[in-house]
């Protein structure tokens, strides 16, 4: 009865080992496809200058393209992501919001009250000020 069992749970990690596998060889593929094809001459190898060359929506670049962006960008695209979030939870929560009663509310308030705590943390770092 355990080989069973054992073969059981092999069997569902089969399955998770065919699309590891797949999805590792669905880049290399490209890759050594490519590459195969610059060695039998199928694809263009002719670097320029031009070729090489940063390239932002057709302006041509002045000064480095290596420059440093302020930080406080990634907080909000962080804080955006968490509120995104927190919609995306809220919207089912309010169309069952009927069938789920006292519980339902209750669970809903205290996601709501981690989010809040995030907020007032970051309100309390100064990630939300730009300066």
């Amino acid at each position: 009865m355990e080989q069973s069992g054992i073969s059981a749970v092999l069997a569902s990690y089969g399955y998770i080992a065919i699309l590891l596998v797949g999805a590792l060889l669905f880049p290399l593929g490209g890759v050594i496809q490519s590459l195969l094809l610059q060695v039998m001459g199928l694809r263009p190898n002719n670097p320029s200058r031009a070729k090489e060359d940063t390239y932002e929506c057709g302006v041509t670049t002045i000064g480095s393209s290596w420059i440093q962006f302020n930080f406080r960008y990634y907080y909000y695209a962080l804080l955006f992501v968490l509120f995104d979030v927190e919609a995306v939870f809220l919207f089912p929560w309010a169309v069952k919001y009927q069938q789920l009663a006292l519980f339902g509310l209750v669970e809903m308030a205290i996601f709501i009250a981690i989010l809040v705590v995030g907020l007032v943390y970051a309100w309390r770092k100064r990630a939300l000020e730009w300066v």
